[in-house]
């Protein structure tokens, strides 16, 4: 096959906008390219100064280019035969139909091929689709983006390395792709066919290295074979060895291994504290700020001690983020450097891992809901099966929809067959929790811990010993674990995927496999699922108009633009009840009986189908499902009974609602107030040792806020408490400047008055300019975000620096953060989830703003009810609690800035109140030491282009 890959740059993306140059990639039949063509094109209409800066393509370059006519007349020979390549290929294919039109050619007729589908199934771990990246991941040549010849070519040397992964793929595979995609008239479907008929004609002995079971090729193997990692040896490897000589073995190697390693002051003090606390059975309270490496700080102990005593020692993140850092990259490198074998294993949450019975089972019946997104996520994912050990989603790079694909297929308690399943030996969940049970130290998240503890201790194996990493997020992640909170699309998703309409659903899917089984009792079994559909009906009508009611009890609030996300909370307080609870509660009293109803009924009809023993693997699986969602069912109506009764006082209460989505989007929750007790019974009372550390745990130098939101007084009374901070590895008198302009004007509430935003949008575009972008401003309001967005947008085009906001461009906060890295001049707005675990070391970050004092909204429900609690306590809520909450927030955010030893940057405060008021200084303070000036606003930009200059020592 001959294929021409094409690409056109253009005035824009409308109808109305025109090529300016044109850029076609020839691939012959042996795979290489073997000519490019590229032309500019005269436009006719001015260039637009946004694609300028985009493309580099300026009214010089198109000056004296040939016009269309000309362009078209070379380009269409090359065209022939061939079948038409593109990354994104639609947006090019209409400027190439409009342009055959325009100078008067037929249309292209032949075969399309968009080289975004051949990424996704063929490479489903990429973490991004964006052809710069997908350039320089696959390390190709790709030196000006958005020039249509260079674009064409990179495309094309893209397109080439599929099709090379393609020929890799086992021959099942590829039955497997090629039958999924001919239930589709597409060119895709075509192209998989004639793969599959070529390799069927010449097929060569199939690459080993896979499982082949059930008609699926598998990358994983059993797991039943996996033993402990020094199962062959006699004796421990650490018998009579101490701490330190361990220690000295290791850095040796470390030495060997990576030359530019040093010992680190911080790090060497973290070893050992660590080491002491697990020795004396202590817990440890250890800040370490960024560039400690922390996690080997806290590994290598973790690896010694466990080795030595036999115990294992659990280590906990917050984020999977940090989870999968730790799985990538230093758990390999600490293979290499320690002495004697050890083995760390990954354990997450059930839901991440994929069930291959329910896979199969989706598969088999092609049971999609949106067939021509889930045929692709099911495409991409039996490509993963050949690839991945773990059957983890985090290797997924699932699209929009994928993630309710996942939910159908992901592992659940409620619907696991065990040890009768014919998956068992292979399936990715007990692999996961059989490693665990073998290794030495287990990673695992908060969660996870949380999880484990509401389940009477069965997923994780036993413990003694435990790190818990990002420990400033633990107290949030146990209220949210030892409460409750609930959807409306979670009773709603139970609902559906039991019955959805009389031809979807699992329960339909039953009656049907019944009615074909021919089984004398089939026709009263349907008549008992025919006898259901109404009572799902009625629970659906009913939670409708309760969670209709429930929005709207919450005041529209004055203040909230439409689109601001979570704009409104209602706090129920149990003494005080709205006027219509009473309403309310029929309404959830009617939902209660009915599903009691159902739940009874299906119970009785599933425990007869079990007991008929000629069942087909099919019914069998198909029953185990509809069980665990029976089982939910029920558990979502006992939580929402115990949300509704509103009678613990220990409890906080409160409903969300967007008003975009109206009363689709409501969320209840019930939290305890504190959880401090229950951390101390489940965790400080019971374990051994417990190591906290994070970044940010002391205010003012003092740990005594983290000690009594974590329950540890009494460990620390008992002498059972360590503490200690870290001295900082970076030098950052050096490395930083803050400054506080001191005549900034002054902001009431989220939103800013018309002269605040003018001054901010001013200064923030006027520091942009003198750092060349490099620049995060972090918000504590996504409105205020968006007051600012457009006009700093407007002020900066001029300069050619772009501006990114959240929630204003789409994407993840790890595609925005990608796009700013990877743009020469971009100013990134972000706000709460971008003041941490946002990484961007080196240049690409020069400047940070931090627009306001991130204090926690005080009608927040939980912040206001342990405000009471305090005040009832004669305590002063604002010291004890909303200025070391922010103090936390605010360290975390000038985290952000300094990341390696060669980092050098400026941070801008422009809140007065860290300057005027009497906590100001409890901010300042608990910084790592930066430069700190204040001047007038007018001092500041030349004061920090005197800073940033290189000649200005």
């Amino acid at each position: 096959m001959k294929y021409a890959v094409l690409d056109f740059e253009t005035t824009g993306n409308q109808s109305s906008d025109v090529i300016i140059q044109a850029g076609l990639a020839i691939i012959d039949e042996d795979m290489t390219v073997s000519r490019v063509y590229s032309s500019f094109v005269k436009p006719g209409i001015p260039i637009p100064p946004f694609i300028t800066s985009l493309t580099g393509i300026t009214e010089e370059d198109v000056k004296d280019a040939p016009d269309l006519d000309e362009v078209m007349m070379e380009m269409v020979p090359l065209l022939n035969d061939a079948v038409l390549v593109g990354h994104n290929v639609a947006f090019d294919f209409n400027y190439l139909q409009s342009a055959l039109d325009k100078t008067g050619y037929l249309p292209y007729t032949g075969r399309i091929l968009d080289t975004m589908d051949f990424l996704k199934i063929l490479y489903p771990s990429l973490t991004t689709y964006q052809l710069g990246m997908v350039a320089s991941e696959f390390e190709v040549e790709h030196d000006r983006p958005h020039q249509a010849d260079s674009d064409a070519l990179a495309t094309a040397l893209i397109f080439i390395k599929c099709l090379e992964e393609l020929e890799q793929l086992p021959l099942l595979t590829i039955q497997r792709l090629a039958d999924l995609l001919s239930g589709e008239d597409s060119d895709l479907a075509w192209f998989f066919d004639a793969v599959l008929e070529q390799r069927q004609q010449n097929p060569s002995v199939d690459q080993d290295g896979y499982t082949y079971y059930r008609q699926f090729a598998l990358k994983t193997e059993d797991w039943m074979n996996i033993e402990p990692e020094r199962s062959n040896m006699m004796d421990n490897p650490l018998e009579g060895v101490s701490f330190e000589q361990f220690m000295e073995q290791v850095q040796s190697s470390l030495k060997e291994k990576l030359p530019e390693y040093e010992e680190r002051e911080a790090q060497n003090l973290m070893l050992k504290e660590v080491a002491a606390a697990f020795q004396e059975d202590k817990h440890l309270l250890v800040e370490a700020g960024t560039g400690t490496g922390k996690s080997l700080g806290y590994l290598l102990p973790a690896i010694y001690h466990s080795v030595k005593t036999d115990e294992k020692v659990m280590v906990s993140t917050h984020t999977i983020n940090l989870q999968e850092q730790l799985r990538e990259r230093d758990i390999p490198l600490l293979t290499e450097v320690v002495p004697f074998p050890f083995k760390a294993a990954v354990f997450k949450g059930r839901q991440h891992y994929l069930c291959l019975r329910k896979f199969e089972h989706k598969m088999n019946r092609r049971d999609f809901a949106s067939p021509k997104e889930e045929v692709m996520t099911a495409a991409q994912m039996i490509v993963w099966l050949a690839q991945t050990e773990n059957g983890d989603d985090e290797e997924l790079n699932l699209g929009n929809r994928g993630g309710d694909f996942w939910e159908t297929v992901a592992s659940e308690s409620d619907s696991c067959l065990g040890r009768s399943c014919p998956w068992f030996r292979k399936c990715y969940y007990h692999k996961a929790k059989h490693e665990a049970g073998v290794a030495d130290v287990v990673i695992t998240n908060h969660s996870k811990l949380f999880t484990d503890i509401q389940a009477g201790h069965q997923l994780l194996p036993g413990y003694e010993r435990l790190v818990i990493d990002e420990a400033h997020h633990l107290e949030d992640v146990a209220g949210k674990h030892l409460g409750m909170q609930m959807k409306y699309f979670t009773v709603v998703h139970t609902l559906t995927r039991l019955f959805k309409d009389s031809k979807n659903g699992q329960l339909p899917n039953l009656r049907q496999q019944l009615q074909q089984s021919g089984n004398e009792r089939a026709a009263s079994w349907g008549a008992v699922i025919d006898g259901l559909y109404p009572a799902f009906l009625d629970v659906k009508e009913h939670w409708d108009r309760l969670a209709e009611a429930m929005f709207t009890l919450m005041p529209e609030r004055s203040d909230a633009a439409s689109g601001d996300p979570g704009q409104f909370v209602l706090r129920l307080l149990p003494h005080k009840k709205p006027k219509s609870w009473d309403d309310l509660l029929t309404m959830e009293n009617q939902i209660y009986v009915t599903i009691g109803d159902i739940v009874r009924k299906a119970e009785k009809l599933l425990t007869e189908l079990k007991e008929q023993d000629e069942q087909d693997f099919g019914s069998e699986s198909l029953i185990t499902d509809i069980t665990g969602l029976i089982k939910d069912l029920g558990t979502e109506r006992d939580a929402l009974r115990s949300f509704m009764k509103l009678e613990d006082v220990n409890t906080v209460y409160w409903i969300e609602g967007n008003g975009n989505y109206r009363s689709k989007s409501l969320q209840i929750f019930a939290v305890p107030i504190d959880v401090s007790e229950q951390l101390k019974s489940y965790f400080f009372d019971r374990k051994k040792s417990i190591v906290m550390t994070s970044a940010t745990l002391s205010v003012d130098k003092s740990f005594q806020y983290m000690i009594d939101q974590l329950g540890l007084q009494e460990a620390q009374a008992q002498d059972r408490l360590m503490t200690s901070m870290l001295p900082s590895p970076f030098n950052y008198r050096e490395q930083a400047l803050l400054v506080i302009p001191r005549d900034f004007p002054s902001v009431k509430g989220s939103v800013g008055d018309d002269y605040f935003v003018s001054t901010l949008v001013q200064s923030l575009a006027d520091t942009a300019i003198v750092t060349q972008g490099r620049m995060l401003v972090l918000f504590t309001s996504y409105r205020m975000l968006r007051q600012v967005y457009d006009p700093l947008k407007e002020l900066l085009s001029s300069h050619n620096i772009s501006v990114i906001g959240q929630g204003m461009d789409s994407g993840s906060r790890t595609k925005l953060t990608r796009r700013f890295q990877g743009q020469q001049a971009s100013v990134l707005l972000g706000t709460s989830s971008f003041w941490e675990g946002v990484d961007i070391p080196g240049d690409a970050l020069t400047s940070l703003a931090i627009v306001r004092l991130p204090f926690q909204p005080p009608n927040h429900p939980l912040v206001e009810a342990k405000s009471e609690r305090l005040q009832q306590e004669k305590k002063n809520p604002f010291m004890k609690l909303s200025v070391p909450q922010a103090v936390i927030r605010f360290k975390q955010g000038f985290g952000r800035l300094v990341r390696t030893s060669q980092d050098r940057g400026i941070v801008i405060v422009y809140d007065t109140r860290i300057l005027e008021s009497y906590y100001g200084k409890y901010f300042l303070y608990s910084l790592p030491g930066p430069k700190m000036e204040h001047m007038p606003l007018g001092q500041m930009v030349p004061r920090i282009a005197e800073w940033l200059d290189p000649e200005n020592p």
